[in-house]
């Protein structure tokens, strides 16, 4: 049940994240997806080192932290997709 929370929480983290993103992303929605993963992971890691990764109600500390994480995955797998892509097509 966990790799399911981990795709569900993936997608939504790389939609958000490419809806906050300006201008149009070229990213595909698996990959999307992927970097939401790991954002999500990335924000658990860093919220655990912070102190903040279990806390009384919402944990929106490690929310946060896994958004941010998951916007700078998104920005940065969309900019070396449009690399690999526009070489391909210049070929």
């Amino acid at each position: 049940m966990s790799w399911l929370w981990a795709i569900i929480v993936g997608f939504v983290l790389g939609l958000i994240a490419k809806a906050i993103l300006p201008g149009k992303q070229h990213l595909p929605l698996w990959l999307a997806t992927i970097c939401g993963i790991g954002g999500a992971v990335i924000g658990n890691w860093i919220a655990a080192g912070a102190g903040v990764a279990e806390t009384g109600g919402i944990d929106w500390i490690r929310h946060a932290f896994q958004l941010v994480a998951a916007i700078i995955l998104v920005f940065l797998g969309d900019r070396a997709w449009a690399a690999t892509r526009g070489s391909k097509q210049r070929t």
